[in-house]
């Protein structure tokens, strides 16, 4: 009994010691980083207005928010913000009857965004840190009638609020969105999702330009952005960068090896056919070459493992050159992959 206890104790510490070593990988310190976050709320400056006031204040609208007002613009299908009939559109869209229900409902929700603010600042100091030559983007929140989620353009970060109405909003099953994807949009998601659509723009998949596109390139990537957010928010738990339940966390972590086994044995790894690769990284309810337990997306929490044991393996790269290689064997070799 005692030898089995002191097994039990050493093993319970040699755990700990791992974990411990896992969490320091990613705890930098940020403390004499300055960034300040102000968030602008386009949906406020709007929706305040009353219908004869919308045309006339274009002007000033276009002034305060600037490259962000012409991609809320597109995202809203109101056209070139600078055609005369871009005011007219935005009455339109100002005085609908949803819009402005839903503005309600987002108001009530968000009264003030200080929360997102210091999430935010938190992060980009931490982006900063990575990227000290980089600038942080002016970040602006909005309603877009149930379109995107997150909003990214040169210097620009847009935050769809209607999309984090809570996985309960009663205007998602309306709109056919899946309670898989409902409960993801929730306030606590609205930074994760920030810094991923963020890294999603810098190293966007078409502009990288990786010597094939298949399934093992797509993980590899995905991988890469998902460990940038977890450098991003190291003190997030991976439920929350991942979009996982805990019991599909548990699932990951314990079907690692299995899951890795099976793209190899059945020649995924190198499919390129988009059916395929969307299957294996593409919202769902659950990854369809697994079981109905494993999470939709859980070749990219493998794609993220190999790209975690590249740069546990290659403490000498800077997460910089990381995101921009795009030798997708080299990572690989290097990353000396063994799922656990």
């Amino acid at each position: 009994m005692r030898m089995g206890f002191a097994s039990s104790l050493l093993f319970i510490m040699v755990v700990a010691g791992l974990t411990s070593c896992k969490k320091d990988h990613y705890k930098v310190n940020t403390s004499s980083i300055k960034v300040k976050i102000e968030i602008s709320r386009l949906e406020k400056d709007l929706f305040t207005l009353k219908p004869e006031e919308i045309i006339p204040a274009v002007p000033s609208l276009k002034l305060k928010y600037g490259g962000f007002l012409q991609l809320f613009s597109y995202v809203i299908n109101t056209g070139d913000i600078n055609d005369s009939s871009f005011g007219d559109f935005l009455v339109r869209f100002c005085t609908d009857k949803q819009n402005n229900d839903v503005y309600s409902l987002t108001m009530k929700m968000y009264p003030d965004i200080r929360q997102m603010e210091s999430g935010l600042q938190a992060a980009f100091r931490h982006y900063l840190y990575y990227f000290p030559g980089r600038k942080v983007p002016g970040v602006y929140t909005c309603i877009t009638g149930f379109n995107n989620s997150i909003i990214t353009g040169d210097s620009v970060l847009g935050i769809s609020l209607d999309r984090y109405l809570g996985a309960d909003c009663e205007y998602y099953p309306r709109l056919d969105i899946y309670k898989y994807m409902a409960a993801r949009m929730t306030p606590q998601d609205i930074v994760p999702d920030c810094m991923y659509g963020w890294a999603a723009s810098e190293w966007d998949f078409s502009t990288v330009k990786y010597q094939a596109d298949n399934v093992l390139t797509e993980i590899i990537h995905n991988g890469k952005l998902k460990y940038f957010e977890k450098c991003m928010l190291p003190e997030s738990p991976d439920e929350l960068i991942f979009g996982f339940t805990s019991d599909q966390m548990k699932f990951c972590r314990n079907n690692e090896d299995q899951m890795w086994q099976y793209l190899i044995e059945n020649d995924l790894l190198f499919k390129t056919d988009q059916f395929t690769i969307r299957k294996l990284t593409g919202e769902a309810p659950f990854t369809s070459f697994f079981t109905n337990e494993s999470p939709g997306r859980a070749a990219v929490w493998l794609g993220f493992r190999i790209i975690e044991s590249y740069m546990m393996k290659n403490p000498g790269v800077k997460l910089e050159d990381l995101m921009n290689n795009t030798d997708v064997q080299d990572l690989l070799e290097k990353a000396k992959y063994r799922p656990q």
